[in-house]
């Protein structure tokens, strides 16, 4: 049954689901209607929301780069590229290598997403080699589905969001007054558990969805062998660099990396003595790349390292202004208040947990920033908790497990991961609606045991 869902949504997407960037057009287009029915910001209202909307996100843009960036430099390092040639070794069978897969791209993207999402397509590639019969889709689809649950996890926007003092998008601490440490949302144990369920289910969940040998994609010989050949003229090249002038004796000095990383590090450790495990977003992107610097040994292997990873963040560049503007519109015209209002009037002591996760699904269609979906859900949602007399806390983690859900069936943040594997939305996004089934029925149980 599973396999046969897999291959029904598989056809459906790869028929009707456009690129991702007439994905945002068209999502642009629905928020512009929705905002001049539902609410009174008029024709004129409407485009100047749009239109601030798409610089308004400028500098979370680079944030978001910078988490892609240092993510995928880290996944880049020898050592790390090491562990995963060691790991793919496990995989001799495409159950294995798909299980593999979403296993290691799950808790990696729970420790920081766009190493997560790096990691898992890096892997992918590393055991497509070497298991030459498995749907190379579905290794892709499982890496994705990874992503699944970055917002449960350390890197998590809205989570860090309540734990940073001071932050203009600190709801928590506007309305009630009070800064949240991550104890109380990321290691909940209600939000822990329920993460490393999903990881561990979703990866079996895939596993059952592996096509049969008719139906099956394998990647060619000819890609294969492409990629094998641009690795070992990038090793040939860096192997046969000669080191005579100063300035390229700086550049490959360990002494100047090692002594710029201590900087990093002993400001991240001063931090955790100081305020304990406190995150917030501008630390997980500090420590990820500092991290990097200290892997890569050199300082022109990390900048090689960057320049190769910024090259996944060309669609996120382009597409990050869209869906600006469509939060611009969300926000500027009220319709996020409006869309999340009718979940908050139809909600009871027992449901409203779940109906705020679902209207954060919703939401995150439009809004697929993490962080930017908190700016505009964040207020009403902490404002209705504290009407229903419920946990704010809680409120705000469903806006974060809503955010991550509909993500398997929004191209947006895939674009990095199918870039690395030259590969279309529509060409994963029918394994991944499987997951976004399997997930949303998890999801919404937990929401209503926790109520």
């Amino acid at each position: 049954m599973i396999k046969k869902l897999g291959e029904f949504f598989t056809k459906v997407m790869e028929r009707f689901l456009p690129d991702a960037y007439l994905f945002a057009i068209i999502l642009t287009f629905i928020a512009f209607v929705l905002a001049l029915i539902f609410t009174n910001a008029g024709f004129l209202g409407t485009v100047n929301a749009w239109w601030n909307g798409i610089w308004g996100l400028l500098a979370f843009a680079m944030q978001m780069t910078l988490i892609l960036v240092t993510g995928h430099s880290l996944a880049l390092a020898p050592p790390v590229k090491k562990v995963l040639a060691k790991i793919a070794q496990l995989a001799n069978t495409p159950a294995k290598a798909v299980f593999i897969v979403a296993l290691v791209a799950g808790f990696c993207s729970w420790l920081q997403w766009g190493f997560g999402l790096i990691v898992g397509g890096l892997l992918a590639m590393e055991i497509v080699r070497r298991v030459r019969n498995v749907d190379y889709p579905l290794l892709i689809a499982a890496a994705y589905a990874g992503f699944l649950t970055w917002h449960m996890g350390i890197s998590g926007s809205a989570p860090l969001t309540i734990a940073t003092p001071g932050n203009p998008a600190n709801h928590i601490e506007k309305i009630l007054g009070k800064v949240v440490p991550v104890s109380e949302t990321i290691f909940a144990p209600w939000n822990l558990w329920t993460a490393m369920f999903l990881i561990i289910t979703v990866a079996v969940l895939l596993v059952l969805a592996i096509p049969s040998k008719e139906r099956t994609r394998a990647l060619s010989d000819e890609a294969i062998q492409r990629i094998e050949a641009e690795e070992a003229q990038e090793e040939a090249e860096r192997r046969a660099e000669k080191i005579v002038t100063p300035a390229q004796r700086i550049e490959h000095s360990r002494i100047i990396n090692y002594t710029f990383a201590a900087m990093g590090v002993i400001y991240v450790v001063n931090h955790f003595i100081r305020n304990g495990f406190s995150l917030d977003l501008n630390l997980v992107i500090g420590i990820f790349l500092f991290a990097g610097i200290i892997l890569h040994g050199t300082p022109l292997n990390y900048v090689r390292a960057v320049n190769k990873a910024i090259k996944g963040a060309g669609g996120i560049a382009l597409q990050f202004p869209l869906y600006g503007g469509i939060q611009g519109i969300m926000m500027g015209t009220g319709l996020a208040s409006v869309i999340a209002g009718w979940f908050v009037a139809i909600s009871s002591q027992t449901t409203f947990y779940m109906l705020q996760f679902w209207a954060a699904g919703l939401i995150n269609m439009f809004i697929p920033s993490g962080g930017g979906q908190w700016a505009a859900q964040g207020a009403i949602t902490v404002k209705a908790a504290q009407m229903m007399g419920k946990d704010a806390v809680k409120a705000a983690m469903m806006c974060a497990w809503g955010d991550q859900w509909t993500n398997m069936i929004q191209p947006f943040w895939a674009l990095p991961l199918l870039g690395l594997a030259n590969l279309r939305a529509r060409d994963i996004m029918g394994y991944t609606t499987l997951v976004l089934l399997w997930s949303g029925l998890v999801l919404s149980v937990v929401a209503i045991l926790i109520a």
